[in-house]
Parts: C-alpha cells; structure tokens; sequence
C-alpha cells in the first residue's frame, strides 16, 4: 500500500516554493499550479482569484503534513496580506488548502506554533481554505528554477530550527 499523499500550498510565486520543497526529505514530486479562484482551465494570464500555489506529493512514511507546514512558514513570509517580495495580489497570498477536517486541525496547530514562536515580528495571516480544483500550470512554469537558475525568486530558508517542538 502505498504511503504517498499530497498537500496544496500557496506562499507567493510558485517557482521558488516549488524549487525549495522539491528538495525536502520525503517529497517525490511537485508541480505548480493555480488554485482557490474564480474561473476553469486557468492561465498565468487569465486566473482571476487563484492563488500561486504547488501540489507537493509526499511520502508520509518519510515526512508528515506537519512537518512540510513547519518548512512551509520558515521559507515565506506569512505575516504579510497578497504579498511575498516584489510580487503584490491575491495570486501571492499565503494559504493553506486543507483536504479534510484533518489537515485543517494540523494547519491551526502549526499556525499557533508559529505566532508563539515570536519569530516572525507579526502574526500570521496565512488563510484556511478548503482544497479545491488544482490546476497545473504551463509547462514553462513547471521546474523553473532548474531551468533558469538564475530566474527571480523570494524563497529561501528564513529559520533553520523548527517551529515544532515534540
């Protein structure tokens, strides 16, 4: 039986969530895509109310819902509202999509883990929602980084330690 499971996120532009977390232990795919808005079959040009987000499979024997959320909130910002670096709008807010009542008690838990944390100079304001239809993105959006690696991102490792104590 297999151990893989997959998690929705958003934090800003996809290319660089997907270029850090592709390199986690445990996860054994990601994609980038569009998620949480208004319209079918969206496009970067045309995806009106979706965020920027990535499909990560992962392999819970290996790593856990929680702990991809505990890396979630050190490598963006979740403290600011529809913005991450230069890039500003609903497409780069920061949102978790959770699949069932589950994932969102383990959000909340984490969330609370954070603000604690006193870390981040504010609180969070990363959004709860329910998942809904993931879109893929283009092709040239997919792999980006690796592709470009000099291309633009705002991701990177804020915190090294863990916001998870147990």
């Amino acid at each position: 039986m297999s151990t893989y499971k997959k998690a929705y996120i958003a934090g800003g532009c996809f290319w660089g969530m997907e270029d850090l977390f592709r390199k986690r232990p445990g996860v054994v795919d990601t994609e980038v895509g569009y998620q949480g808005g208004e319209n079918d079959n969206p496009t970067y040009r045309n995806h009106p109310g979706h965020a920027e987000g990535i499909e990560i499979t992962y392999d819970a024997a290996v790593t856990s819902f929680k702990e991809l959320l505990d890396y979630f909130f050190r490598m963006h910002d979740p403290t600011t509202i529809d913005r991450q670096g230069n890039d500003i709008g609903s497409s780069y807010r920061s949102t978790i999509f959770f699949q069932n009542e589950e994932e969102k008690t383990v959000a909340e838990e984490v969330i609370e883990l954070v603000n604690a944390s006193g870390k981040w100079p504010s609180k969070v304001v990363t959004t709860l929602e329910p998942w809904t239809t993931f879109w893929v993105a283009e092709d040239y959006h997919q792999d980006y980084l690796e592709k470009k690696p000099n291309g633009y991102t705002c991701h990177f490792e804020r915190f090294p330690d863990s916001f998870i104590t147990e």
